[in-house]
């Protein structure tokens, strides 16, 4: 059977680290360890199991169902293609690409200012680069793997560098009350924020994509290379959470109360590096984000490509690149609002597809189960997430939805279900 060499699955495994690594990669794990203090490593076990475990579990399920419409059509054909089309429209033009952009500016008004003009040219420049990067996602590789990703990586362990050389304090500080009570859960929902669960759902079409270019065309070698790519960029991912989320803590202790994690790496590189560290980080920023978005607009735009045929990748990916760039100055923040419920709506029902997926005789001899256990999880999720009156009052009254987890009973009444009906059918 075929396989990558060494070099290229290095390669294909950085350019998945760095679609994956964006602005909320950057900014979650120091603040994540800027509250939890003492409880620091039992809260980054949470979050790596939802901001590294899940994503990277997400990108081998698609892997080896073929496709997320594979996958999610062992719900039902209708559900596949409107949850497809949700989650990429979610983590696409509606909020994931226009924040990359007012993120990575937000980190350079410390340095040029602010002011609506200036951030208009920086977006403009910013997605006009970003679309030409991704005109070729075949080509994401020679850009993201081979120059975009290892200066992102020296760049923050530049940053680790210094906490380890000059550490901001001795000990990591007094945890919040949420992160003293239960640190795991509490990690386990933060990760959750960096909806990267969705987006590994998304970046197996790509990565696989990718692999081809580098001449490996069998089906199996394409899968078992993007799920061997997976592990590199599960890895990196958990290395770099290791660094942020100490350098975090160690900020904590000394300047407690810190609202975000931008307001905590702000704090800590300008206190090691002066004005030198803000350009560090902005540049942390920039190439961060810069990488997310060509990937995101490669996605999205292979994506809606494969829907709408007659339509040239190309154009499609310059009108997510211009849609997503109005939004980013038009209305990102209402954008968000109304995002983030619709995220929240769909991120139970992800889980359950990609952890369902792991169990195959489920699909073979018990094939209600699929549409029963999403049906059952995606009414909660909907509406907990959503405000619709009484069910929404119910589905918030569930056990385990003070934690956010009120979706995993009617998960296993679904299961349950599926597994008796199906076994009474045959």
């Amino acid at each position: 059977m075929q396989k990558l060499s060494g070099k290229n699955l290095l390669l294909v495994g950085f350019t998945l680290f760095s679609m994956f690594f964006g602005a909320g990669n950057l900014i979650f794990p120091p603040h994540l360890g800027a509250q939890a203090g003492t409880s620091l490593w039992p809260a980054f076990a949470g979050l790596a199991v939802s901001a590294v475990g899940l994503p990277i579990a997400g990108v081998v399920a698609v892997a080896r169902a073929g496709g997320l419409d594979k996958l999610a059509g062992r719900v039902h054909p209708v559900f596949a293609m409107v949850f497809t089309i949700l989650v990429y429209l979610s983590i696409g033009p509606c909020l994931a690409i226009p924040r990359t952009a007012s993120t990575s500016f937000q980190m350079l008004v410390p340095l040029i200012g602010g002011g609506t003009g200036l951030q208009l040219a920086y977006s403009v420049l910013f997605f006009a680069a970003a679309f030409l990067v991704a005109l070729r996602p075949e080509k994401l590789t020679d850009w993201l793997g081979r120059i975009l990703c290892p200066c992102l990586i020296v760049l923050i362990v530049v940053l680790f560098a210094g906490c380890l050389i000059h550490p901001l304090a001795a000990h990591y500080g007094t945890p919040s009350a949420e992160y003293a009570a239960l640190p795991a859960v509490q990690g386990i929902l933060y990760g959750y924020q960096t909806m990267d669960t969705l987006a590994g759902l998304n970046f197996g079409a790509v990565i696989a994509l990718n692999i081809r270019a580098r001449g490996v065309t069998e089906s199996r070698a394409v899968e078992g290379g993007t799920i061997r790519a997976g592990f590199i960029a599960g890895g990196l991912l958990l290395a770099v959470y290791a660094m942020l989320s100490h350098a975090g803590a160690q900020t904590g202790a000394v300047y407690p109360g810190l609202a975000t994690g931008a307001e905590v790496l702000t704090v800590l590189a300008e206190r090691m590096f002066g004005k030198a560290g803000l350009v560090l980080l902005a540049a942390i920023f920039m190439l961060a984000c810069f990488n997310t978005c060509v990937g995101l607009i490669a996605c999205v735009g292979e994506y809606f490509h494969t829907l709408l045929s007659r339509i040239p990748y190309p154009a499609l990916a310059a009108f997510f690149a211009a849609a997503s760039m109005l939004i980013a100055n038009l209305g990102l923040a209402d954008i968000l609002r109304l995002s983030v419920p619709v995220l929240n709506a769909l991120y139970p029902v992800a889980i359950l597809l990609i952890c369902l997926s792991f169990v195959p005789e489920l699909e073979q001899r018990h094939p209600l189960v699929y549409p029963l256990c999403i049906g059952c999880t995606a009414v909660q999720s909907i509406a907990a997430a959503l405000p619709l009156g009484p069910l929404s009052a119910l589905a918030n009254a569930l056990p385990l939805a003070a934690l956010g987890f009120g979706w995993v009973l009617p998960a296993v009444v679904g299961l349950l279900a599926g597994i008796l009906l199906s076994c009474t059918e045959k």
